[in-house]
């Protein structure tokens, strides 16, 4: 089989939700909720500095109404998210996020500035994509 190396911008999905490290957890959820995902960018400024997944909502759910009143994105999210640049082969973005075990990573342009997030979703779509160019060879 032929090496080929193509990078996980061509399966990010780009200019994510994103939401405010001091965003209460029902902003949170009705955000997740009305863009039908399930990882949510943190930002603080124009940075990002977490991850809120589906999972640590459902975590938060046990909470009393004042306990949750009292949570914010950044009290729950998975801080230093993992990061890769748009050129990064998606080979090693896979590779990364089995190892590290994460749902998904954020994507930057390879000049800095966020160019989406990549999802195990994007992840099986690269995969359908692929499979069906290589079968079609």
């Amino acid at each position: 089989m032929s090496q080929m190396s193509v990078p996980v911008e061509k399966f990010t999905t780009r200019n994510p939700v994103t939401a405010n490290a001091d965003a209460m957890v029902d902003e949170l959820r009705q955000l997740m909720t009305e863009h039908s995902i399930r990882h949510l960018p943190i930002v603080r400024g124009t940075r990002i500095v977490g991850v809120v997944t589906d999972r640590d909502l459902r975590v938060v759910a046990g909470l009393t109404l004042a306990e949750k009143l009292q949570v914010r994105a950044d009290d729950i999210m998975s801080v230093d998210p993992v990061m890769v640049t748009a050129s990064t082969p998606l080979e090693e973005v896979a590779r990364l996020m089995s190892e590290r075990k994460v749902g998904s990573v954020i994507v930057n342009e390879d000049s800095g500035g966020l160019l989406g997030i990549f999802t195990v979703t994007d992840a099986l779509d690269a995969l359908v994509a692929i499979i069906h160019k290589g079968g079609a060879a």
